[in-house]
């Protein structure tokens, strides 16, 4: 079946980055941000990557944000809904100082461009562990809108997260489409390559490459950049 749609990943895909190296500049500033306002820098730190586990594990009754507030208040108790604003403050204010450590590739603008002109149509299929200001400001860094994408996902309009592949179901239905009319493009081998168990093609980005599991790529279409450029003009 001819590929209609095609869904990105953006963290390490669109926007170069080393997850590590940003993991510890996001959670520098927001731990900076909040401490002035009661929140221990390491408790803090802890109870977002609780949140974020949960959200990972959902099982599709509550939507991620629910999941994560859930969790964070059962650190910090129900005031800490109280303090939600501080958290839009961060993102609305600070959040765009960790762009500092992620890369950029114009190449990116170019493959979205290019396939809008062969009207293939777009979503962003980012893990939704953030709210919609952290991933728009994403997109902007990677030097994309949110005019580029169908849909794009985030915290509050997501019920579960990579690699379950009710995440990708969800957007097929939002979307849709079946699954043999999509291509899924992510540098992540466990969250990205998911999709295939679906019926959707696959490429796996090697630029910024995480393998956590040592699985042997080649049986996955592959490659840089310049290779998924490439393909893009085959679709």
């Amino acid at each position: 079946m001819k590929i209609t749609t095609v869904l990105f990943d953006l963290d390490g895909t669109l926007l170069p980055m080393d997850q590590d190296v940003f993991v510890k500049a996001y959670f520098g500033g927001i731990a900076k941000r909040l401490a002035p306002h009661g929140y221990d820098p390491q408790k803090l730190i802890g109870a977002i990557w609780g949140g974020t586990m949960e959200m990972i594990k959902n099982d599709g009754k509550k939507t991620n944000e629910e999941r994560f507030w859930d969790s964070f208040v059962g650190v910090f108790g129900e005031r800490a809904r109280n303090d939600l604003p501080l958290f839009d403050a961060f993102y609305r204010e600070d959040f765009d100082k960790v762009q500092a450590v992620c890369g950029h590739t114009p190449k990116a603008r170019a493959l979205i461009d290019r396939l809008k002109e062969k009207g293939l149509r777009l979503a962003l299929a980012t893990n939704p562990v953030f709210p919609s200001m952290a991933t728009e400001s994403r997109m902007r860094w990677a030097g994309l809108s949110t005019a580029d994408f169908a849909l794009y996902t985030t915290y509050e309009n997501s019920r579960f997260c990579k690699p379950n592949p009710a995440y990708y179901k969800d957007i097929l239905n939002a979307l849709g489409v079946c699954p043999e009319e999509c291509l899924m493009v992510g540098n992540d081998v466990s969250d990205d390559m998911v999709a295939r168990e679906l019926g959707m093609q696959v490429f796996l980005l090697t630029d910024c490459l995480i393998n956590k599991d040592s699985v042997d790529i080649s049986v996955y279409p592959n490659g840089n950049f310049d290779d998924l450029l490439a393909l893009a003009e085959e679709l």
